[in-house]
C-alpha cells in the first residue's frame, strides 16, 4: 500500500475566513484517494493558509519545505493536490521541487491532471513540467496586470480600493454590489477622529513639530489619547496620516509597490490619485498637505546626520546577531552572505525547556541549490574573533595619531540607537506571536465541536509552536533590555584604568557587539570567504599612517587574507 498525504492550500485571507473553499478542497481530495485501492490516506496533512503560490518563493514556504523534508525521511509516497496550482504558479522553482520530490520516491497527483511527476529519464515530460507551470505563472502575471490597471482606473474615479479605513474615517455600505457579488462599502468621516487629523496637521505645518513630539503631546491629553488606535499615540501612526493624501479628499493606489515578497514604499510622484478630491472625505486642503511634505522634507535633510569620509558606500544598517552582515560576500560565488541564524533547544532534568541561538552566515545561491567548492555556512563563533583582531590590528594603524572623540561619542549613540531598532523589533514580533497564540485558543472550542476546518492536532501542534517561539522571544526581550540597562561600551576608558584613553584597537575590541558593527562599517568594504581563505579590502589604505597592511586594500590587488 502507497502512504498518501494530502496539500491543501488557501491564497486568501477571505478564503481562509469564508472556510468554503477549504472544505471542498479537502473531501475531493480524500475521495480521490480513497478511489485508489493500493493507496491509503495518512494521518498528516499539509496545510498552507493565505498563502500565494505566485509572490512566494518556495524556499520561503515552510509548509512546501516540511514536505520535502518528510519525503527525505521516506514518510509517505504520494502527495495529493485538488490542482497544480496548489503546488504553485513559479515555473522553474516548482518544477524543480516536483523533480526534487520525485528523487525521493513521492509523486505528485492532483485531482484534476493526474500524477505530475515525471520520471527523472522521462525528457519530454519535464520539458511539459516546465510549460505546466510556465502558463500558471504567465496567467497569474496577466491576472495581476489586469487587476492593477482595474485599480488604477477605480482609483482615478475615486473609488476607494478596500482594506482597512484610515484613521479618521470607517467603512459604510456604499449600496453597490461587485461583480462577484460582494457589497461594496465607502469612506464615511468619524467627526471626532477628524478633528485630530486637523489638529496634528495644525502641529506639523504651524510649529512645525516632528511626528515624534506630536505623538508625546497627543497621549499627554487624555482627549486626545481616548481616540487613539490601540489606546496609544505612535510616531509612526502620526507620519501615516500626515502623509496620506486621502485626508485631500483623494483615494489614492501605488503607496506600497509588491517587490520581492515584501512591501516597498514608493515616492509620491509614483502614486495614482483620484482626479477629483471628494468633498465628503476632504478634511486638509491640498495646499495644506503639499506644505506639510515640503516643511517635512527640509527637517529630515536638516536632521540627517553628516556622514565622515569613511562612512561613504556603507551597507545599510542592520540590528542582529551577526556583526558582518552586509559585507560578507561568499568567496565562491560573489553572493551577500545573509542571516541564517537558528535555535537549539534542550530540556533540563527539571522539564524546563531551555533554548540557545546560533548566529550563522549562509550564501543564498547554496541555499537555492547552486553548486559550490565547498560549504558555504559560517558559525559567526568561529569566524568573527580572528575577523575582529584583524580590523582591530588595521584600526589600531590607521587612526593611531587621530584624535576622534567627537566621532567616538556620535559613534556610541548611533550603538545605542541600533540596539533600540533591535529591541523594539524583537518586541512586536513577540506582539504578533502572542496575538496568534489567542487567535489559536479561539479556535479550539470550535475545532473541538467539529464546527472548524481545522483538525484539533493541527491547532494543538501550532499552538506548541507559536509557544516555543514566544519563549524563545521574551527571553532575548530581557537579554536586550539588560544590555541597555548597561553603561556605554564606547566609554573612552578601561574599566579601573583612570583617566587612561583607550586606543582605537583597544575600544574596538571591548565594544559589544552594536558598537563593533559601527566601526567596521568606518574602514571595512567588502570581505570575501571561502572554508580556508578570507580576503579583506577596506575603505581605506593605511600607508598614510606608515603601516604595511597585513591584508588587500582596494583598489590594489588584494593579498591573502588570514
Amino acid at each position: 500500500m502507497k502512504r498518501a498525504r494530502i496539500l491543501l492550500r488557501v491564497s486568501s485571507s477571505q478564503q481562509l475566513e469564508a472556510d468554503g473553499d477549504l472544505t471542498v478542497q479537502r473531501q475531493l481530495v480524500q475521495d480521490y484517494i480513497f478511489s485508489h485501492e493500493d493507496w491509503v490516506l495518512d494521518e498528516k496533512e499539509y496545510f498552507e493558509g493565505s498563502s500565494s503560490g505566485y509572490k512566494n518563493p518556495v524556499a520561503n514556504r515552510n509548509v512546501l519545505q516540511d514536505a520535502l523534508q518528510d519525503a527525505r525521511n521516506k514518510e509517505y509516497d504520494i502527495l495529493v493536490a485538488y490542482k497544480d496550482d496548489r503546488i504553485g504558479r513559479l515555473m522553474w522553482e516548482i518544477g524543480a521541487y516536483v523533480m526534487e520530490l520525485k528523487s525521493y520516491g513521492v509523486d505528485i497527483y492532483t485531482v484534476k491532471d493526474g500524477c505530475i511527476s515525471p520520471s527523472q529519464d522521462d525528457i519530454m515530460g519535464q520539458i511539459m513540467l516546465a510549460l505546466r507551470y510556465g502558463n500558471a505563472q504567465k496567467s497569474s502575471a496577466d491576472t495581476g496586470v489586469r487587476v492593477k490597471d482595474t485599480a488604477r482606473k477605480l482609483v482615478q474615479q475615486g473609488k476607494f480600493m478596500g482594506g482597512t479605513a484610515p484613521y479618521g474615517y470607517e467603512l459604510i455600505l456604499s449600496g453597490e454590489i461587485s461583480k462577484h457579488g460582494r457589497a461594496l462599502h465607502r469612506l464615511s468621516v468619524i467627526p471626532e477622529q477628524a478633528a485630530i487629523v486637523r489638529y496634528i496637521y495644525e502641529l506639523s505645518l504651524y510649529r512645525e513639530y516632528g511626528s515624534q513630539k506630536i505623538a508625546r503631546i497627543l497621549n499627554e491629553k487624555e482627549e486626545y489619547r481616548a481616540f487613539a488606535p490601540h489606546s496609544l499615540w505612535k510616531s509612526g501612526t502620526v507620519a501615516g496620516i500626515l502623509t496620506n493624501p486621502v485626508y485631500t479628499g483623494h483615494t489614492a493606489y501605488k503607496r506600497r509597490e509588491h517587490i520581492s515578497g515584501k512591501y516597498h514604499r514608493t515616492d509620491s510622484h509614483e502614486w495614482i490619485l483620484s482626479s477629483e478630491a471628494d468633498p465628503g472625505i476632504t478634511l486638509i486642503d491640498m495646499e495644506t498637505w503639499k506644505k506639510v511634505q515640503e516643511k517635512r522634507g527640509r527637517r529630515r535633510a536638516k536632521s540627517a546626520p553628516k556622514a565622515s569620509p569613511l562612512l561613504q558606500d556603507s551597507p545599510k544598517p542592520y540590528s542582529g546577531p551577526l556583526a558582518f552582515i552586509g559585507i560578507l560576500y561568499c568567496g565562491y560565488c560573489g553572493s551577500r552572505l545573509i542571516n541564517a541564524s537558528r535555535y537549539s533547544y534542550w530540556t533540563l532534568a527539571t522539564g524546563e525547556r531551555r533554548s540557545r541561538k546560533i548566529p550563522v552566515y549562509s550564501c543564498p545561491h547554496a541555499l537555492q541549490g547552486v553548486p559550490h567548492a565547498s560549504k558555504c555556512q559560517y558559525r559567526a563563533d568561529s569566524i568573527e574573533p580572528p575577523l575582529f583582531q584583524a580590523v582591530s590590528d588595521f584600526i589600531g594603524k590607521l587612526l593611531e595619531k587621530e584624535s576622534l572623540s567627537h566621532e567616538m561619542e556620535r559613534i556610541r549613540k548611533e550603538a545605542l540607537k541600533q540596539k533600540k531598532r533591535e529591541l523594539s523589533k524583537i518586541k512586536r514580533e513577540y506582539s504578533s506571536l502572542q496575538d496568534k497564540i489567542l487567535m489559536i485558543e479561539d479556535k479550539i472550542p470550535e475545532s473541538l465541536s467539529g464546527n472548524s476546518p481545522f483538525a484539533p492536532r493541527e491547532l494543538a501542534s501550532l499552538h506548541a509552536r507559536y509557544q516555543e517561539q514566544a519563549r524563545a522571544q521574551a527571553s532575548l526581550i530581557r537579554q536586550k533590555e539588560l544590555e541597555l540597562e548597561k553603561p556605554g561600551t564606547l566609554s573612552g576608558r578601561p574599566s579601573g584604568n583612570g583617566d587612561v584613553p583607550l586606543s582605537w584597537k583597544e575600544l574596538f575590541l571591548n565594544a559589544d557587539i552594536s558598537a563593533k558593527r559601527v566601526l567596521i562599517r568606518h574602514v571595512v568594504r567588502r570581505i570575501d570567504i571561502k572554508e580556508s581563505e578570507i580576503i579583506i579590502r577596506f575603505k581605506a589604505s593605511p600607508a598614510d599612517s606608515g603601516a604595511r597592511p597585513r591584508i588587500g586594500c582596494d583598489p590594489g590587488v588584494p593579498q591573502p587574507g588570514l
